[in-house]
């Protein structure tokens, strides 16, 4: 059973948004090294002070291994995350018969 991971990241969206416009490649890059180790899917949504990272994994524990990666943490710092750390949660993953 897969897992779906929520991280609300306080921080500046206008850094943020640039730097999608900017820094695609790198981007692109960490979306590789996830789906290398159990990403399955990926989204951004953008709040009034905070970036939503939608995902689901194979396994909670490749997504903390993942997301635990210092480069990781410090790339987020760069394109606008906050210091602080991030609201986090995890469920595991149900089917329903209105999925879509």
């Amino acid at each position: 059973m897969s897992v779906l991971v929520t991280i609300k990241v306080q921080g500046d969206t206008d850094v943020f948004q640039k730097a999608l416009a900017d820094r695609g490649n790198e981007f692109k890059q960490i979306g590789d090294r996830a789906q290398g180790v159990g990403a399955i899917h990926h989204r951004f949504g953008i709040g009034d002070g905070f970036i939503l990272v939608v995902d689901e994994w194979q396994t909670a524990e490749q997504f903390q291994q993942f997301f635990g990666d210092p480069e990781l943490q410090a790339f987020i710092g760069t394109i606008g995350g906050s210091p602080a750390p991030p609201e986090i949660t995890m469920t595991d993953a149900v089917s329903s018969a209105d999925e879509f």
